[in-house]
């Protein structure tokens, strides 16, 4: 079992900055790629960005510019700085990571969250 913990959201004021990051443990044998999406109140979850093995990212275009997302394999761990923060930023924020286990078997992981509210 693969578990993903987040920790690093809050309350910050509008042009702001957060950095989120998350952690896997558990029975893993290679995490392939890594990501944040986020879920606001009455809209569907939504790719924020991801980041694979090899470091190659993907973003989405309403956050260019302002999000950087990084990995440290060696800690399993993916982060999230967020600059030039906007209100329409503001939802819960979920880690997800895709690899294989210690039984080969494939695996697609969540986190719980981490609310992030962009507020003045």
């Amino acid at each position: 079992q693969v578990q993903l913990v987040e920790s690093g959201g809050g309350l910050v004021q509008p042009g702001g900055s957060l950095r989120l990051s998350c952690a896997a443990s558990g029975s893993i044998l290679s995490i392939l790629a890594m990501g944040w999406y986020r879920q606001a109140p009455g809209v569907q979850r939504e790719l924020v960005a991801t980041i694979t093995s090899g470091g190659s990212t993907n973003y989405a275009d309403s956050v260019k510019g302002r999000f950087t997302i990084s990995r440290d394999n060696t800690k399993r761990t993916v982060y999230l700085q967020m600059n030039s923060l906007k209100p329409e930023d503001t939802a819960v924020y979920y880690c997800n990571a895709e690899g294989r286990d210690s039984l080969f078997r494939t695996f697609r992981s969540w986190g719980q969250g981490t609310q992030v509210t962009v507020s003045s």
